[in-house]
C-alpha cells in the first residue's frame, strides 16, 4: 500500500470502477492506495477509513499541507488580486500548501487564494453547528461532501471534522459512533444530533433543525416539529436516536 493525495477540487468515491457514488473526497485529502487496475485505484480515505474506487489520475504524491479552507468555498486566482482571473474553486475543508503570502493572498500550486479563507492546518473550529450553517443553501447531492453539493451525513461529517471530532461518512455509522445517546424525551439543545433510519439532522436551536435533505433539495433550516411530522408522513418513521457530543 502507498499514500496519495487528491489533486482535484472534488472527486467521487465509487463503490466499484464506473459504479455508483458512495461519498466524495476533496482537494488535499489523503488516501491509502490498496490496488491499481486499468486506470482505477482502490483506496481507503485517511479521514474516515471509507473505502472505494477513484481514478488513478486524480491522485498525486503526498506533500506537506499548511492550511485548510474555512470559508464555505473559495477561488484560486491567477494573481494576488481579486480582479485577476479565477482558475479553480475549492470547498470548505480542502487542504492546501501555501508557498508564500503576498498582499493578503496565499500562493499555492493552484493559484492565489485569499488568506482570510484559510486557517493553519492545526486549527480547529469550536462550534459544529456554525460550521454546518456555512452550507445553508448548498444543493442536496446524494453522497456529496462539498459546498457544491452534499447530503445529510456529509453535512454532519464536514462540521465535525472541522472541529477535530472523528466522524464516519454514513449516517448509520454516525448514529452508532458519534456522541452519547440520550434518553427518549430529553430536551434538545444546539449541537445535538437527531437520527432517523437513513437520515441525520443538527439541532440548531429550540425547535429548529439544520439538515441537508431531499425535501428542500438543499441544506435548510426547518422547524423541528414540522420536520419530524413530515418525515414520518413520508414513510421514513420516527426519530431513532437523539445524541449529544
Amino acid at each position: 500500500m502507498s499514500q496519495a493525495r487528491v489533486l482535484k477540487p472534488v472527486i467521487n468515491l465509487l463503490r466499484r470502477p464506473d459504479g455508483p457514488r458512495d461519498r466524495q473526497l476533496l482537494f488535499g485529502d489523503t488516501v491509502m492506495v490498496e490496488e491499481e487496475h486499468d486506470g482505477w485505484s482502490r483506496i481507503t480515505a485517511t479521514k474516515d477509513d471509507y473505502p472505494g474506487w477513484i481514478k488513478t489520475d486524480d491522485l498525486g504524491p503526498i506533500e506537506p499541507q499548511t492550511h485548510w479552507i474555512v470559508a464555505a468555498s473559495t477561488h484560486a486566482y491567477a494573481q494576488p488580486d481579486m480582479k485577476s482571473l479565477d482558475l479553480i474553486s475549492l470547498s470548505f475543508g480542502s487542504k492546501i500548501r501555501a508557498l508564500s503570502e503576498q498582499d493578503g493572498f496565499l500562493e499555492t500550486s493552484l493559484g492565489f487564494i485569499p488568506a482570510v479563507h484559510a486557517v493553519p492546518a492545526y486549527s480547529r473550529l469550536t462550534d459544529p453547528v456554525a460550521a454546518a450553517e456555512l452550507f445553508l443553501g448548498t444543493p442536496y447531492l446524494w453522497g456529496g461532501n462539498s459546498r457544491f453539493g452534499l447530503d445529510c451525513s456529509g453535512l454532519v461529517q464536514a462540521a465535525l471534522l472541522a472541529c477535530g471530532v472523528p466522524c464516519p461518512g454514513d449516517s448509520g455509522d454516525q448514529a452508532r459512533e458519534v456522541g452519547t445517546l440520550l434518553t427518549p424525551g430529553a430536551a434538545e439543545q444546539r449541537g445535538d444530533l437527531l437520527f432517523w433510519k437513513g437520515h441525520v439532522a443538527w439541532v440548531a436551536a429550540k425547535n429548529l433543525l439544520l439538515h441537508a435533505n431531499a425535501y428542500h433539495m438543499a441544506v435548510a433550516l426547518e422547524p423541528m416539529d414540522q420536520a419530524i411530522a413530515r418525515i414520518a408522513a413520508q414513510g421514513d418513521g420516527p426519530v431513532t436516536a437523539h445524541k449529544r457530543l
